[in-house]
C-alpha cells in the first residue's frame, strides 16, 4: 500500500525561472490561433478562471456565438457526472459533432478539454473516448493521445511520481484511500494514475506504457524533453502530468502548445488547473461583497446544500455557528414515497420566500445520511439522486422573491440549480470567493438576471470555508 506523505516534501523542490516561464507561455498562448473548447461535467470547473463564459446549452447558435467572441476560451456545462452512460454518450456525440461542424464554418481550429473532478470521479474513458471517435470520424487525421491531469492546488489535489494526493491538513493521502474513491459510481482501487488508466481501461492501455512527465522535466523547464515524448505519443496514447504547483502546469502547456504547432493531436483530461494555464488566464484577487451583490439590496440570499461528503457534512455544521440564517432542512428520504417530496419542497420555499422577502438568508440541507436502499444499482442511485438534486434545485427555483445570491453545494446541485432553478443559458465568471469556490453572474435570460451565483464544490475547502464565503456575502 503507498503510504501518506507530509505537505512538506510540497515545497522540496526547486522553483523555475517564473519570469522565463511567464515569457514562453505568453507567447505561445498569443500564438494560439485556436478556440478550446472545455466540456465540464459539473459547475465546479470554472475554479481557476474569471471573464470568460460558460454555456449551459450546446445548441448551433450558442456554439456559434461562443466561436465568434473574442475569448480564446469558453465552457460547455454538459453536467454529465450526474448522467447514465447512456446520457453522456449522447450528449458528448452531439457536442463534438457541433463543435466541429461550427469551427469548419468559421475556419477555426479547436482544442477540446475533459474538465472532471480532481479526486478522479466522472465517465471515464467514456467521455474522451467519444471525442476522439467523433474528432476521427469528421476529419482526415487521427487523435495521437489523451493527457491526464487531475492537479488542482486549490483543493489540495497534488500528483507526485505518478501518485495522486488528497490533502488533509498537514498530509496527503494517495487518492485511493480516501472517501473519493469509494464513489457508488465511479469509484476506483488505484492511487498510481498510470494504474488507474489501466484499471478504468480493463486493460487496454498498460500502465508500463503511459508516459509520465516528470516534476525535473517541469521545474527545470526542459520543454525539448517533454516535447520529445509527446511527439512519441500514438494511437491515443496516455500522458499522465505530475504537478504540485500552477508552475508545473504552466510549462507542460507551453511543450504542449509546441507539440500542437507541429501537429499532433490531444484530447486532455484534466482538473481546474490545466485549463487555466492552457487559456493563458492570470491571476486575479478573490471577489469582495461589492463586486458581487448589487448595492442597496435589502432581501436575504438562499443556501442549498445537497453534497453528501463528510467535507460538506462538516462545513455545514460550522455554518451553522452564523447567528441569523434561517435552517431549514428538507426530508429528502421522502423521496420514496410518491408526492411526498413535491409536498416537502413546497414547505421550504414558502418558509424561504418569507424570510428572503425579510432580509433573511436561508440554508437548505439535505438529510446528512446518504440514502441506500436494498438491490441498488448504480443506475438507480443515480436517479434517486437526480430526483433529490431536483427537489433541492426547486427550493430555488420556485422562490417568489429574487434572493440576493444564491450559494449552491455539490456538483450535481449547483449544475440542477445553475440550468434548472435559474435557467441560466450564458453566464459570465466572475472569478472566486475562494480559493477553489467560483461566481457566475446569471445572464438577462435567467430566472433571476444579475444575481451572484455561488458554486461551491462538494469536495473544496477547510472546515470554515463555507462560513467564509457566506460572510463575504452577508457583508
Amino acid at each position: 500500500m503507498i503510504q501518506p506523505r507530509s505537505c512538506s516534501i510540497l515545497s522540496s523542490y526547486p522553483l523555475p525561472d517564473t519570469q522565463a516561464l511567464e515569457r514562453a507561455l505568453r507567447e505561445e498562448v498569443e500564438k494560439n490561433r485556436r478556440k478550446i473548447v472545455v466540456l465540464d461535467d459539473d459547475p465546479t470547473g470554472v475554479q481557476t478562471v474569471h471573464d470568460i463564459y460558460v454555456y449551459t446549452d450546446w445548441t448551433l447558435d450558442s456554439l456559434r456565438r461562443a466561436f465568434a467572441a473574442p475569448e480564446r476560451l469558453f465552457y460547455i456545462l454538459t453536467n454529465s457526472r450526474s448522467f447514465t452512460e447512456e446520457e453522456t454518450a449522447k450528449a458528448h456525440t452531439e457536442i463534438a459533432r457541433r463543435v466541429d461542424q461550427v469551427a469548419k464554418e468559421t475556419g477555426m481550429e479547436y482544442l477540446m478539454i475533459s474538465r472532471s473532478d480532481s479526486t478522479l470521479r466522472g465517465h471515464y474513458p467514456l467521455e474522451t473516448q467519444l471525442l476522439r471517435q467523433v474528432a476521427e470520424e469528421e476529419n482526415s487525421w487521427k487523435m495521437d493521445g489523451e493527457i491526464l491531469c487531475p492537479y488542482f492546488k486549490e483543493g489540495g489535489r497534488f500528483t507526485l511520481n505518478n501518485i495522486h494526493y488528497v490533502r488533509y491538513g498537514g498530509t496527503l493521502v494517495p487518492c485511493a484511500q480516501t472517501e473519493f474513491a469509494k464513489d457508488k459510481v465511479f469509484g476506483y482501487t488505484s492511487s498510481d494514475l498510470r494504474e488507474y488508466i489501466q484499471e478504468k481501461t480493463g486493460g487496454a492501455f498498460p500502465a508500463r506504457e503511459v508516459k509520465s512527465i516528470s516534476l525535473d522535466s517541469l521545474r527545470t523547464l526542459d520543454y525539448d524533453r517533454i516535447l520529445e515524448q509527446l511527439m512519441q505519443v500514438s494511437g491515443f496514447g496516455k500522458v499522465v502530468v505530475n504537478a504540485v504547483d500552477d508552475c508545473d502546469v504552466e510549462a507542460f502547456a507551453v511543450a504542449l502548445y509546441r507539440a500542437l504547432e507541429r501537429g499532433k493531436h490531444f484530447t486532455i483530461r484534466c482538473a481546474a488547473a490545466l485549463v487555466k494555464a492552457v487559456g493563458g488566464i492570470s491571476s486575479q484577487p478573490l471577489l469582495r461583497r461589492e463586486q458581487m451583490v448589487a448595492p442597496g439590496t435589502s432581501r436575504g440570499g438562499i443556501i442549498v446544500v445537497g453534497s453528501h461528503t463528510q467535507k460538506t457534512t462538516a462545513q455545514l455544521e460550522e455554518l451553522k455557528q452564523l447567528r441569523g440564517i434561517d435552517f431549514l432542512e428538507l426530508d429528502s428520504d421522502k423521496v420514496l414515497v410518491p408526492g411526498a417530496l413535491e409536498e416537502e419542497v413546497a414547505r421550504v420555499v414558502r418558509r424561504c420566500g418569507e424570510q428572503i422577502a425579510r432580509g433573511v438568508t436561508c440554508c437548505v440541507s439535505t438529510r446528512r445520511a446518504l440514502l441506500t436502499c436494498p438491490g441498488d444499482t448504480d443506475e438507480t442511485i443515480l436517479a434517486r439522486g437526480m430526483a433529490i438534486s431536483d427537489a433541492v434545485q426547486r427550493c430555488v427555483g420556485q422562490l417568489p422573491v429574487a434572493p440576493a445570491f444564491v450559494v449552491a453545494k455539490g456538483g450535481i446541485t449547483s449544475s440542477d440549480v445553475g440550468t434548472k432553478a435559474l435557467k441560466v443559458r450564458r453566464a459570465k465568471v466572475l472569478g472566486q470567493i475562494r480559493p477553489g469556490v467560483p461566481v457566475w453572474q446569471t445572464g438577462p435570460e435567467s430566472a433571476f438576471p444579475g444575481v451572484p451565483y455561488v458554486i461551491f464544490p462538494g469536495n473544496v475547502g477547510e472546515v470554515s470555508t463555507l462560513r467564509e464565503a457566506v460572510e463575504i456575502l452577508l457583508g
